[in-house]
């Protein structure tokens, strides 16, 4: 049985600061470190610094490693429209523009918990065909749920106003 959250925020965070002060940053399951996951993403287009510290407080214990950097800043260059297809309202052909307020699923799967303390949760891009998986880890110690690794950030469809086959 499959199940589903739906989070909805009024704003992209600027600082990490402020992800903090979101209602989902007790990290209580791993479904709202996965929505706070996909909204730091987004604010990777205005300040990358700021998005990197954001995602450092995701990552818990562990912080991004420099191929974890190097990973988003190839998957994310020219492309920081990715993380908003995951929003409700963006497609290729209104180049990527979600709705507001900012409304993202996230589900799991019968094969999403494979052990214990893991999980691979996913999310849809409108660009894109099948769901896209991000992985997260808990610490027992504390019961939240930190970001393990980013697997959603494949290439999409590039929006339509970039698309000479449009």
């Amino acid at each position: 049985m499959s199940k589903t959250e739906t989070f909805v925020f009024s704003k992209i965070p600027a600082t990490a600061e402020e992800l903090r002060s979101f209602a989902e940053a007790d990290l209580q399951s791993p479904f709202r470190t996965a929505a706070l996951t996909m909204i730091a993403l987004c604010a990777y287009k205005e300040n990358r610094e700021s998005a990197l510290e954001m995602l450092n407080f995701l990552k818990g214990p562990e912080p991004l490693s420099a191929y974890e950097k190097q990973f988003l800043q190839d998957r994310l260059s020219g492309k920081e429209y990715k993380p908003y297809s995951f929003f409700k309202g963006a497609s290729p052909a209104n180049g990527y523009t979600p709705d507001f307020p900012y409304e993202l699923e996230v589900s799991d799967n019968p094969y999403s918990y494979p052990e214990e303390n893991w999980a691979t949760l996913y999310v849809k891009s409108s660009g894109a065909d099948s769901v896209r998986p991000v992985k997260f880890r808990k610490k027992p110690s504390t019961g939240q749920w930190f970001l393990n690794d980013i697997q959603c950030l494949s290439d999409i469809r590039v929006p339509a106003a970039a698309d000479p086959w449009a």
